[in-house]
């Protein structure tokens, strides 16, 4: 922090000013002071300042070694690693699924170039561990999985791991969709003791091929992102009947317009320097929209605004420039509408 002591703290205090050399020492003293009381946020404005030039340079120009580093930075900040592949994607970056058979613990770019594919980390996946990621790695480093029995047993991989795995969706090269995955996971268990070194025959039953709605609430509880449709795409007929818009037509109103809005809430934030305003990131599949909410009306509907995962806003759209936004006059919880999907928010207050 900048240093407030005064001009004692240099040890002239006691200089007199009918002295020659007082009253130029300690004129000197006070202009060192105060431009000490303004040197930190000079120094932190402008190291902020880089940064953030640094990273968009980053993502307009290498956008898939921007993800890459992104993802493998988590948790952090205001962007999960939802938003950052819905972003990136809209930007024309190929993103690959975890698969056992390719994904180390990061995650990776396959090939070089800027617009080079990236593909996801078992860091990714909830409740894997590293040193379980490590062991994959080395193992497939020896040679390529057979199947998932071979990756249990080359591996050391334990019922907990086959199932984070078959969960995520990891397995589905070597064992099919995720409930041929959890079935073979559970066969797959590695035996103990005598019977580590025999082999077990089993016939997979037919499974019937999960929805892709059941699909995507799988991959947001196992990875919290999905890399088939965004979830508003599945309930975008609903919501047109309900005349909300989605985000790329919103950034097309004029400004003082009327509008309404939806979408998956990802962040909330309530600086103390905002007079009790707050601040709100909805997301949709075409896009974010920042959303202005009033102290005033915050009070009045306070459930809606901290509770909803799926959040509609009817309000005014306000634009300058390209600076554009939503400010709300009413909120609805339409969370229902998600059915069993988890979904989360960055909350800053």
């Amino acid at each position: 922090m900048a240093w407030n002591g005064g001009v004692s703290r240099f040890g002239l205090a006691g200089f007199s000013m009918s002295r020659p050399y007082g009253r130029p020492a300690r004129s000197a003293t006070q202009t060192l002071w105060r431009r000490g009381l303004n040197g930190f946020p000079e120094s932190h404005a402008a190291s902020f300042a880089l940064l953030v030039y640094a990273s968009c340079w980053l993502k307009r120009h290498e956008p898939a070694a921007f993800l890459c580093a992104m993802l493998n930075s988590q948790p952090m900040g205001f962007y999960s690693p939802s938003q950052l592949v819905q972003d990136a994607k809209r930007h024309g970056v190929g993103v690959l699924p975890l698969d056992v058979t390719i994904s180390g613990w990061d995650s990776t770019m396959e090939g070089d170039g800027s617009t080079a594919p990236v593909r996801l980390g078992m860091s990714l996946a909830r409740g894997m561990r590293e040193e379980t990621a490590r062991r994959i790695e080395a193992a497939r480093a020896v040679r390529p999985f057979r199947d998932v029995a071979d990756l249990a047993n080359r591996a050391q991989l334990d019922r907990h791991d086959l199932q984070v795995l078959a969960a995520a969706n990891a397995l589905k090269a070597l064992a099919g969709d995720r409930r041929q995955a959890l079935w073979a996971a559970v066969a797959a268990v590695p035996d103990k003791d005598l019977l580590r070194a025999t082999s077990r025959e089993e016939e997979a039953p037919a499974l019937a091929a999960p929805t892709e709605g059941q699909d995507l609430i799988a991959d947001y509880r196992s990875t919290g992102l999905t890399l088939g449709r965004h979830p508003l795409a599945l309930l975008r007929e609903k919501l047109l009947a309900m005349r909300l818009t989605p985000a790329e037509a919103l950034m097309r109103y004029r400004n003082g317009q009327l509008a309404r809005g939806c979408g998956i809430v990802t962040v909330r934030q309530r600086p103390g320097t905002a007079n009790g305003v707050m601040f709100m990131t909805l997301e949709d599949e075409t896009g974010s929209v920042n959303v202005i909410v009033w102290e005033s009306v915050l009070e009045r509907q306070r459930r809606e605004a901290l509770g909803s995962s799926l959040l509609a806003v009817y309000g005014v759209w306000q634009c300058e420039g390209e600076v554009r936004h939503l400010v709300a006059q009413r909120l609805v919880d339409v969370s229902h509408l998600l059915g069993e999907l988890p979904t989360a928010s960055r909350n800053f207050h």
